[in-house]
């Protein structure tokens, strides 16, 4: 059977490297509610505090590295490829650390290292404007100012469909650093398993999805996935 393994991975792995959560266990987003800060409404009632709010969370990038996990799955992508499997690497994470340390992935929320033109649809790379109180237009239509290229609440997360597709061929899932809490990537666990994959999830907790023939693994994922990656490519070599 040609192996595909689908790895989804959550704020956890990114914490590893030294990123900031968002999310305090208030609820609260570094002192404002998610209203103020991640929705449509709140962009459009105070531009000011949403896109310093962001332009913080992007200068912080700067700061971080991939860190042994982010680098373990690259080494599982290699090895897959070279025993003629695949992996399919789903991150709900904004951050940039998984491309950087040279994966492929499906960033469903968004980028921060990119900007959105809300009048062309253009969307930026961009690591440099990192003003807090300057905003940037669009370099192809002019538009000012751009907004963060991250998926805000009510707002559809990117490449669903090919997410769903992924998943439903699945060999193996794995869930690194999730909630389980935060739809529609929660229900790709479920979604898996109902598809008779090999399901694993890690965590410093047991997310809310698990279930009882998930395999957990409990620990931080700089220390648990590159030991995971060698038993998945040990296993699916022989």
């Amino acid at each position: 059977m040609t192996q595909h393994v689908v790895v989804l991975t959550g704020a956890g792995i990114s914490a590893d490297s030294g990123v900031d959560t968002y999310r305090d266990s208030g609820g609260l987003w570094e002192g404002h509610r998610f209203e103020e800060v991640a929705t449509p409404e709140g962009w459009a009632a105070d531009r000011a505090l949403v896109w310093r709010f962001y332009q913080l969370r992007r200068a912080q990038m700067a700061t971080v590295e991939p860190n042994a996990a982010h680098h373990a799955l690259v080494k599982l992508a290699e090895g897959l490829k070279a025993e003629g499997g695949s992996l399919t690497l789903v991150t709900q994470n904004v951050d940039d650390l998984h491309q950087r340390a040279g994966s492929e992935v499906l960033a469903m929320h968004g980028q921060l290292s990119q900007l959105l033109c809300e009048a062309c649809d253009e969307v930026t790379e961009d690591t440099e404007h990192l003003e807090v109180d300057v905003f940037v237009g669009c370099p192809a239509c002019g538009h000012t100012p751009l907004r963060p290229n991250v998926v805000w609440f009510s707002e559809v997360p990117h490449y669903l469909d090919e997410i769903e597709r992924a998943v439903a061929r699945a060999t193996t899932f794995v869930a690194i650093g999730t909630s389980g809490a935060v739809y529609p990537a929660a229900a790709y666990l479920a979604y898996a398993r109902a598809n008779g994959a090999k399901t694993i999830v890690q965590g410093l907790a047991e997310p809310d999805n698990l279930a009882e023939k998930d395999e957990f693994l409990c620990g931080r994922a700089s220390e648990v996935v590159p030991t995971l990656v060698d038993r998945l490519l040990m296993n699916h070599s022989g």
